[in-house]
């Protein structure tokens, strides 16, 4: 499918201003050329109505002797050929002077005082006529007009237009010089960050600098920063989890190409035998921090927020738990389930997530307390899965707590616990393998994908508490739940159901 062009912003400021600017400029000119023509039709009629009305003075004032006297005077008045006047003096039986084709009636008559100005046809060419009549003692009244082209008047109002449109080309050209300019001026800020921002590198992500920005395009530089700012996070985040993983890599490879070494050279089986043995636990310590990493790898938000499902918390904490049955009972340790919140058991806790990771989740949990409950508790090691529901201001939330009564944590150490390759230092004094230090953040991580979270707290028997807790749905969207074998003993103030005793 063919991308559409992008769009110039220049070019659609410039189209945009400069297209009504012209409009304006036209319009004007129209409006000018009609308040010329107006203007040329009154002033000429009334140039017209002023010559007929002056020859008229002349004949009351010459009375008898008119006829004598006005024709010398009106071919005097009316001989500039510039002007292309015509005239015409009758008093109906006889014609005193001018041409006495010029017709005495027309159209489009209007009065101006003493005369009346009228439209007509003279030898093919359009005419106004201006006519005035003078009364006399005897006989007809003596009609005086004075014709001129109506193409002399569309001359002038064209020289009106001239003398009109030169200045407003004038300024509309100087009107498109500023609008060129200010646009260009104003997008100079636009060109400014793009410059900022090719300067930039994957290794130098420094915020774009707002002084000289316009406020309305702040909102955008604003963004831009807050985006650098992330990126530039999240890549230092990958570079130093890139070097821990590694560095954590490096240890277990280590250790299985020094004991494949051991296992060549050995001459004693019982030699061979050992370092095979070494070097199988090195294999299985890198083989879990792999996918200890793949884990990591999976909860990032972009890769699994597509892949949500209704899932029961009750539910899957219940079967994870059983899946840890028999390594709980091989180190002798309690595994219990218990709900707090549904005395029945059979109410389901439904939240939007991805099963796998949140089956990860809780797995991490039980494989943190299975460590570190036995060296600390060689008889009665006890860990409990405990699932409510709880509330979070306004939001239902399933709560998912694993409490066990082992050596908890120390206060100092609280704050890193979810650090990826955080390892407390007096974890392995009692021979507690204590992996790389991702389990923690595992769940942090993944927790923080689905809108939820995860802190510690001592346990009240000095142990260790863990709580996560997840939003739910609408409890009665899923109803698959129902009729699950669980097995009850008594505790107090809650029932417990028994996993692993």
């Amino acid at each position: 499918m063919p991308h559409p062009a992008a769009n110039s912003l220049r070019r659609t400021l410039l189209r945009r201003l400069a297209a009504p600017l012209s409009l304006l400029a036209l319009m004007s000119g129209l409006i000018a050329y009609w308040l010329a023509w107006q203007y040329t039709q009154h002033v000429v009629d009334r140039s017209l109505a002023d010559l007929a009305t002056a020859i008229s003075r002349q004949i009351q004032i010459a009375g008898p002797n008119a006829k004598a006297t006005v024709p010398p005077l009106a071919q005097a008045m009316f001989s500039d050929p510039i002007e292309h006047l015509v005239y015409r003096i009758s008093d109906g039986d006889t014609e005193i002077a001018g041409d006495t084709k010029l017709p005495l009636q027309g159209k489009s008559v209007r009065i101006m005082h003493y005369a009346y100005v009228f439209e007509t046809q003279y030898q093919g060419v359009t005419m106004r006529v201006a006519q005035v009549r003078v009364d006399q003692p005897t006989g007809n009244p003596i009609v005086i007009e004075v014709g001129q082209p109506v193409e002399h008047r569309i001359a002038i109002a064209a020289e009106f237009l001239v003398a009109i449109m030169m200045p407003l080309l004038l300024l509309l050209l100087a009107g498109w010089v500023i609008v060129w300019r200010v646009v260009n001026q104003q997008l100079n800020p636009l060109t400014d960050l793009a410059d900022s921002l090719n300067r930039q590198t994957h290794t130098s992500l420094e915020p774009v600098d707002e002084t000289y920005v316009p406020v309305e395009i702040r909102p955008l530089t604003g963004a831009l920063n807050a985006l650098l700012d992330r990126l530039k996070s999240a890549l230092d985040a990958q570079r130093k989890f890139i070097a821990d993983a590694a560095h954590q890599l490096r240890t277990p490879l280590t250790a299985v190409k020094l004991h494949a070494e051991q296992a060549a050279i050995a001459r004693d089986p019982q030699h061979a035998l050992a370092a095979v043995r070494e070097l199988r636990a090195a294999a299985d310590r890198a083989v879990r921090l792999s996918n200890q990493l793949l884990s990591l790898a999976r909860a990032e938000p972009g890769e699994q927020a597509a892949r949500f499902v209704n899932v029961d918390m009750a539910a899957l904490a219940f079967d994870t738990g059983a899946e840890w049955v028999p390594r709980a009972l091989g180190v002798h340790v309690d595994l219990g389930f218990q709900r707090l919140d549904d005395p029945a058991n059979d109410r389901p806790l439904i939240a939007r997530g991805n099963p796998v990771l949140l089956h990860e989740v809780i797995a991490n949990l039980l494989d943190n307390a299975l460590k570190y409950v036995p060296p600390s508790r060689f008889d009665g090691g006890r860990i409990t899965v405990t699932v409510s529901q709880n509330a979070v201001g306004d939001v239902p939330m399933a709560e998912i707590v694993v409490e066990d009564n082992g050596p908890g944590v120390p206060l100092v150490q609280q704050a890193d616990l979810f650090k990826r390759f955080f390892r407390g230092d007096g974890q392995s004094e009692n021979g507690v393998d204590s992996g790389a230090g991702l389990g923690l953040a595992i769940v942090h991580d993944i927790m923080v994908l689905h809108h939820g979270s995860v802190h510690y707290e001592d346990a009240p028997e000095g142990g260790a508490r863990f709580i996560a807790r997840i939003p739910l749905i609408r409890a009665d969207a899923v109803r698959d739940t129902e009729n699950r074998r669980t097995k009850k003993i008594g505790a107090p103030g809650a029932d417990r159901s028994v996993i692993s005793q």
